[in-house]
């Protein structure tokens, strides 16, 4: 056995019969995978709050010529099935080793991956600058922008702000769909999850300790007699940081980097989602979603657990 295969629907319910919904492009997958020397030998089926999906656990046939190459597979499948994209549909390679793994390390990004929002806009917004600011923050996450000037840019329009504002921002903050069910599920494997975000300790922390996060990291807004000071403190958590948190966070844990699984949607994301075992772009911008091993475009961050099947 060397690599599964994924298959997910996303429904308006439950699907009651995910074989028949997802029957044509299983036809298809099950047809490339053939072509590259792949079987199945066993299949499960999942399913959660709008979506079901099934796992082939594939083998190479005897008579193959050499192993099966993963990033060949997987450009095959996305020439033959990314269309189905569009239909609410998702597919998938990963490497069996990462599925068998004992103990794995997910590391995700925060603003629109594990919460629903991008702070920094719900902050800009106390200070009249919401429109500008996300303006700044979409060319960021494309990667048209260095996101270190960028961010020292978007923080100094919340200079004078009152600190209070932080508290009402953070009561605003609505994770996202799946997200607390995505982190039980690896707690109660055995798994350790971690945060690393290019917006703030400050509204990072709680949540993070209201999850349970084995891990945390973000940047430190700068406070002065109880206003913001329009500054970052300390060194900007950008795509370096975030490759190296989790190259860290797997070391001190003793997780191999291979059996690691990396989740973000810009392009500040892209180094840890390339570095890591299963790198996934979760609704994300085209820079990454080019560079992941996977995409999810159904808003659901749980269905990150069956792909990394936990």
């Amino acid at each position: 056995m060397q690599i599964c295969a994924y298959l997910v629907s996303h429904h308006s319910e439950p699907a009651s019969s995910p074989a028949a919904d997802e029957s044509a492009a299983a036809q298809r997958l099950d047809a490339v995978l053939a072509a590259h020397g792949l079987t199945a030998v066993s299949t499960t089926s999942f399913a959660g709050p709008g979506y079901a999906g099934t796992r082939r656990a594939l083998a190479q046939e005897a008579t193959a010529d050499g192993p099966p190459q993963l990033e060949r597979v997987r450009t095959a499948l996305a020439a033959d099935l990314d269309s189905d994209a569009r239909d609410g549909q998702l597919h998938a390679l990963v490497p069996a080793a990462l599925i068998e793994a004992p103990r794995k390390l997910l590391v995700m990004d925060v603003d629109s991956t594990l919460i629903q929002q991008e702070v920094i806009e719900l902050l800009a917004a106390h200070a009249g600058r919401e429109a500008e600011v996300a303006a700044v923050t979409e060319a960021a996450m494309r990667g048209e922008l260095d996101f270190a000037g960028s961010l020292h840019a978007r923080v100094q329009t919340l200079a004078g702000l009152d600190a209070g504002v932080i508290e009402t921002v953070r009561a605003a903050v609505v994770l996202s769909e799946g997200a607390r069910e995505l982190v039980e599920a690896f707690h109660a494997a055995g798994h350790l999850v971690g945060v690393v975000s290019g917006g703030f300790q400050q509204i990072l922390t709680p949540l993070a300790d209201g999850l349970g996060l084995d891990f945390a990291r973000a940047n430190d807004l700068g406070i002065a007699d109880g206003v913001l000071t329009g500054t970052v403190s300390g060194e900007v958590v950008d795509a370096a940081t975030k490759e190296a948190c989790l190259r860290r966070w797997a070391a001190d844990a003793g997780i191999p980097v291979k059996h690691t699984i990396a989740a973000g949607d810009g392009a500040n994301d892209l180094l840890m989602v390339r570095a890591a075992g299963l790198g996934i772009a979760y609704r994300a911008k085209p820079a990454l979603r080019a560079a992941a091993d996977a995409a999810i475009d159904v808003p659901r961050l749980d269905i990150v657990r069956h792909l990394s099947g936990v």
